[in-house]
């Protein structure tokens, strides 16, 4: 398993718009992807799981990868976050 922790820089959050992007780049890996905040968690590949979650701008959430193909999907997914979130 691998995870990391990341600040929200976006100014809007996570809204409708980077959920779908980041729900089609999690839905190209087999492994378990999850978004937690605040002690909830939302599946990475649903999008109404993680809109569900309402991340503001300045959350700082925990990204958790459990598969076979995590560490291609943490790397992605982290480089994701940091050029869209």
């Amino acid at each position: 398993m691998r995870e990391f922790n990341y600040i929200i820089t976006d100014p809007e959050g996570i809204h409708a718009r980077p959920a779908g992007e980041l729900v089609k780049e999690a839905k190209q890996f087999e492994c378990k992807i999850t978004l937690t905040k605040d002690g909830k968690t939302g599946d990475c590949k649903k999008i109404l799981g993680l809109m569900s979650l309402a991340v503001k701008n300045g959350n700082e959430v925990k990204m958790t990868f459990d598969g076979a193909d995590e560490d291609a999907a943490c790397e992605a997914i982290e480089a994701f976050m940091k050029a869209k979130l």
